[in-house]
């Protein structure tokens, strides 16, 4: 029986991770995953939201991913994604700042281009700010 898997996440600049893990928490297009030793094959999007790894040392990290696609296969999990930034690195004073110059796009109905993209910041802005307000709560 499996007790672990490998997983790489990569974006368009670099390698983020690589290494064995035993599971892992993602948003996919159809719900939230947990993707285990064993999983059966999968290909989905990947939702704005948090991704937990539970390495195999027993530690969880958390990283918030902008979105791009989940791949299963039996003994590798990859995850190809836009933008990635490990919860330590979250700024919430930077994000409230980039939520808020969205949502003044949205009320300013002369400037926006296309009302979708505005719209899609700030869903990512609300993501990045749920996972920097998850990980302090373990850190109380």
């Amino acid at each position: 029986m499996l007790m672990n898997f490998h997983l790489e996440i990569v974006n368009a600049e670099k390698n983020i991770f690589s290494g064995l893990v035993k599971k892992i928490h993602i948003s996919g297009s159809e719900g939230e995953l947990g993707i285990y030793p064993g999983h059966t094959q999968l290909l989905s999007m990947i939702k704005p939201g948090m991704i937990c790894i539970s390495h195999i040392n027993k530690k969880d990290e958390y990283m918030y991913i902008s979105g791009g696609i989940l791949e299963v296969q039996p003994k590798n999990v990859s995850v190809l994604a836009d933008t990635v930034i490990r919860a330590a690195d979250l700024d919430r004073l930077r994000i409230l700042k980039s939520k808020k110059q969205a949502e003044k796009l949205i009320t300013n109905l002369n400037v926006i281009k296309n009302k979708n993209d505005v719209l899609r910041k700030i869903s990512k802005e609300i993501a990045k700010l749920r996972v920097f307000e998850i990980i302090n709560k373990f850190k109380s």
